[in-house]
């Protein structure tokens, strides 16, 4: 199977339908309008012109990058699209370092754990961390 990977080419569209298609919540075009200018980096994953996965890299773009909205159509999943993507996002992190080190942050879906420890990521709480952490905001807070 021939996949093409592109970078910093998400439109809007494109992200709301294939979240949605793969499973994840849908998001309004303003929010991800904005996620995506926001964002420092993407990553699209295409078959024969369709888009079939993405990654987003977000952060200040430095010390701390964050990998979200890793997502792959159910139909091409276990084809090594996922990982393709996330070592592209890793790359460009490597590309991007301006000191000796940065660290890059996920929050895995529950049971994709053992897919991003495969490719080198380690599960919180550890020896050198706590539990991760996250509070979700709505608009009437």
């Amino acid at each position: 199977m021939n996949i093409e990977l592109k970078e910093n080419t998400l439109t809007p569209e494109e992200f709301i339908r294939l979240r949605v298609d793969a499973g994840f919540m849908e998001v309004p075009y303003a929010q991800a309008e904005k996620a995506l200018e926001n964002g420092l980096f993407t990553v699209s994953a295409y078959h024969e012109e369709k888009l079939i996965g993405m990654g987003r890299l977000v952060g200040d773009g430095s010390m701390y990058w964050y990998i979200q909205d890793v997502a792959v159509l159910p139909e091409y999943q276990r084809k090594g699209i996922g990982s393709a993507i996330v070592e592209r996002l890793i790359s460009h992190v490597q590309g991007s370092l301006t000191a000796p080190w940065a660290s890059i942050g996920l929050t895995a879906r529950k049971g994709k754990e053992p897919f991003y420890e495969k490719l080198g990521f380690t599960r919180l709480p550890n020896d050198g961390c706590g539990a991760g952490m996250r509070k979700g905001i709505t608009a009437s807070e």
